[in-house]
């Protein structure tokens, strides 16, 4: 956890693995540096915090006149949420599709792998909607990236549950970005189509027992996670905390909601905006879909703006229903919107 911990050395070891890496520079970055990788690799590029996650320490650079102010940007951010000022520099891809790998690694050297998990719905590197199994992957593609996080958890002696997230081309090469070292905010998604209660099997891990299950883990069906968060999309995402007058979550076969607000709670502006988690299952996409759209349109939240119709937006429209997104179709939808 320690070695994955830090983006600039987790590079060097995937690396080492034989896992690709998104073309950028292999250690800590200065201003001069990163202007010399950009003139390299060719705008636009992220500067990326190594200690960083959730999008914080991250800005995209698109020409020469901005490194400067983003670099200072960036490295005020890292410093303030991580205590650690430390950047470097990746190759932007665009259009790319963010997808991830979860996995379970015991102290006896056992993996388990548990499928992808699509996160290209995004706001500000952030995620809004996640699902599993990914449109984009064929099976070849999957055995791929499911082996490469193998190779990645062997190589440095993984032991807990833990997430590889990549970055995927149009033309369907995968890059490793990061290994977040810890259960992560989408995890109901792939206990849904897997059946695996990762929660429970962390404390097995940790208890020095050995995986149930490894190599590839069965999975069935697709499952979707919708976040709900206390920000208004019409204004650019800004928090709204305030009090939950009325708040009704959605019942029925295959949802699951995971939330600790009821009627009356009070959001403050003091910790991350999201409220509750959507999550459905049904026995394929088209279905699972459309019974996001049914549980989102029960969900009930007076009080405070959220994201629910914009997720409904999202649901409804052409690029999520075809499979064929990225990280950029949030903000593309949006723009289309407004005019």
């Amino acid at each position: 956890m320690a070695t994955m911990g830090d983006k600039i050395s987790a590079r060097q070891v995937m690396q080492d693995a034989d896992v690709p890496t998104v073309p950028g520079t292999e250690g800590e970055t200065s201003v001069a540096a990163a202007r010399r990788a950009a003139d390299e690799l060719g705008y636009p590029i992220l500067l990326k915090a190594s200690a960083g996650g959730g999008g914080k320490g991250m800005r995209l650079v698109q020409s020469p006149d901005d490194v400067e102010d983003a670099f200072g940007a960036a490295a005020a951010e890292a410093q303030a949420s991580f205590g650690d000022p430390r950047l470097y520099v990746e190759k932007a891809l665009s259009p790319a599709r963010h997808v991830e790998i979860q996995v379970l690694c015991d102290e006896h050297g056992d993996v388990l792998t548990l499928g992808e998990r699509e996160c290209s719905i995004q706001r500000r590197h952030q995620k809004l909607i996640e699902e599993s199994p990914s449109a984009a992957l064929t099976p070849a593609a999957r055995e791929a990236m499911e082996a490469a996080a193998e190779r990645a958890c062997k190589a440095v002696g993984y032991r807990n549950a833990g997430t590889f997230e990549f970055l995927l081309s149009p033309e369907g090469s995968f890059y490793f970005i990061e290994l977040n070292a810890r259960l992560q905010v989408e995890h109901p998604v792939t206990e849904l189509v897997t059946g695996v209660d990762i929660v429970r099997e962390q404390l097995r891990i940790a208890a020095g027992e050995r995986l149930v299950a490894t190599g590839r883990a069965d999975r069935r069906g697709h499952s979707i996670e919708i976040r709900l968060n206390a920000e208004d999309p019409e204004h650019d995402f800004r928090p709204s905390p305030g009090r939950i007058e009325r708040f009704r979550a959605p019942e029925g076969p295959g949802v699951r909601v995971d939330t600790f607000v009821e009627s009356g709670s009070l959001i403050t502006p003091y910790y991350d905006s999201m409220i509750a988690k959507l999550i459905v299952w049904d026995a394929d996409r088209p279905t699972a879909i459309a019974r996001a759209e049914r549980a989102l349109r029960e969900t009930l939240v007076d009080g405070v703006p959220t994201t629910r119709e914009l997720a409904l937006e999202v649901l409804a429209s052409e690029p999520f229903r075809s499979g064929n997104y990225s990280t950029a179709t949030l903000d593309a939808l949006r723009s289309e919107v407004a005019v």
